[in-house]
């Protein structure tokens, strides 16, 4: 191993350790981990600062400002205050059923909008809602950020790990629909059981004020009609633009922020934006600039292209048991790293197989469920975890690293073991041979060898 390879894995060790410990705040310890791995990476001439700009995934974080924007527009009308007593009295303020309507509400957006843009949405009417019926909003931004991940998933474009793997893998967003979307059904199901069972004591208490609560007219919630539809006129244009964004061939974070810019200038085109952008979650974003910078700088290193390799090293000779360690191994790791650049490094290797004839459809299914899953056992392995322990930040009750490892580790447990039974499924039914001599036949007698899913 080189100087490179050791200084910056014990640079980003050191910095998730002590993120672990909670004794600063995330974002600090971050910041500082990604300075000195850009002072140590320079001086030793593995990571220049040109490339630590180069890391920062500026498409995530322009989505995510843009939301944030759209967000804050639309908070100073009331929306989130009418959709939080709407929602309350539908389920008549049962815990339980809460959970379940809010938490399928956030995984069918995420399966047709990325997660970020839906827990961003939906985290302001979880927390209105708590607060309206005296309860607990830590297990609901739990449920809410782990049923998104595990909802976006099962589709091309519900996450961007899918969208990198099904245009590495030529997969359609058909393909995506038969083999992803039943998997991250059941394991959808799988972790609402787990959220039952574990906060079965939350689902017992009677919230406060059910008389006043269903006697409340949500509509006196709204305090700017006029504004609130300028609001919901560019958000719905922002939702048609992230379907046909790919169409359109725009990046995601181009639509958020032709999103704000719109916002901005139909309601606060008259006057300074700063109240607006005060509001903005301006430390959540430099925590992901920081990680970013992190993990570029084990990316230049050639720590993550040896991990991928030592990951796919016994492909050869054993597909299926490759492919579940793929599934578990890339799980763990897109529960410390950002799964963005995980997949970025996994990406060549697997094409590289692909490149010797061997079938390896069951790699791709194995990396999709493996980054999309993982990101749930700890609060920075997703983008939607991040941001609902920063929304936890603004109630009694932040939700702490070991409180969302406690139930995260567990719960993605429970979805991996349903992804390691598809997993074994396919490669019974064939979807990609696990035994690579009749291909090697195929390929011998001239008939090309395939891996169409």
């Amino acid at each position: 191993m080189s100087i490179a390879f050791v200084l910056s894995s014990l640079i980003f060790t050191a910095t998730f350790l002590l993120i672990v410990t909670e004794r600063m705040h995330r974002t600090i310890i971050a910041l500082v981990g990604a300075m000195l791995m850009i002072v140590v990476g320079n001086f030793f001439h593995f990571y220049s600062p040109e490339e630590a700009v180069q890391a920062i995934d500026f498409n995530t974080i322009g989505l995510l400002f843009g939301m944030m924007v759209l967000v804050v527009l639309l908070e100073r009308t009331g929306f989130f205050q009418f959709l939080g007593i709407l929602t309350a009295k539908k389920t008549k303020g049962n815990p339980w059923l809460l959970l379940v309507a809010l938490g399928g509400l956030t995984s069918l957006l995420s399966t047709i909008l990325d997660n970020v843009t839906t827990i961003i949405l939906i985290a302001p009417v979880t927390i209105i809602i708590a607060r309206i019926l005296s309860l607990n909003p830590a297990p609901y931004l739990l449920a809410e950020a782990m049923l998104s991940n595990v909802g976006g998933a099962g589709t091309l474009i519900g996450d961007p790990p899918n969208i990198m793997i099904g245009s590495a893998a030529e997969y359609t967003f058909n393909t995506f629909l038969l083999y992803a979307l039943p998997v991250a059904v059941v394991a959808w199901l799988v972790t609402l059981l787990f959220f039952y069972l574990a906060f079965r004591h939350e689902w017992r208490k009677k919230p406060a004020s059910i008389e006043k609560l269903l006697a409340m007219n949500e509509r006196e919630a709204i305090t700017d009609l006029a504004t609130l539809k300028k609001a919901l006129f560019v958000l719905g244009g922002v939702v048609v633009l992230f379907f046909l964004h790919g169409v359109l061939e725009l990046e995601a974070s181009v639509v958020a922020l032709l999103g704000a810019a719109a916002g901005l200038l139909l309601i606060q085109a008259q006057e300074d934006p700063q109240p607006i952008l005060e509001k903005v979650e301006l430390s959540v974003l430099l925590f992901f600039v920081s990680l970013f910078v992190l993990v570029g700088g084990l990316e230049h290193a050639g720590v993550l292209e040896w991990a991928a390799q030592f990951l796919l090293s016994g492909a050869e000779t054993n597909l299926l048991l490759t492919a579940i360690i793929i599934l578990w191994i890339s799980a763990i790791l897109s529960a410390i790293v950002d799964n963005i650049p995980l997949t970025v490094a996994m990406i060549p290797v697997i094409l590289a197989l692909q490149e010797q004839g061997l079938p390896v459809d069951l790699l791709w299914w194995a990396l999709v469920f493996g980054v999309g899953f993982g990101g749930n056992a700890s609060p920075i392995g997703s983008t939607a975890g991040v941001i609902a322990v920063a929304k936890s930040e603004h109630t009694d009750h932040p939700i702490t690293f070991w409180q969302w490892l406690k139930t995260g580790a567990p719960a993605t447990a429970a979805a991996l073991t349903v992804a390691t039974g598809a997993i074994l499924l396919y490669a019974a039914v064939g979807i990609a041979p696990t035994d690579i001599t009749p291909i090697a036949q195929a390929t011998d007698n001239g008939a090309p060898a395939t891996t169409e899913g």
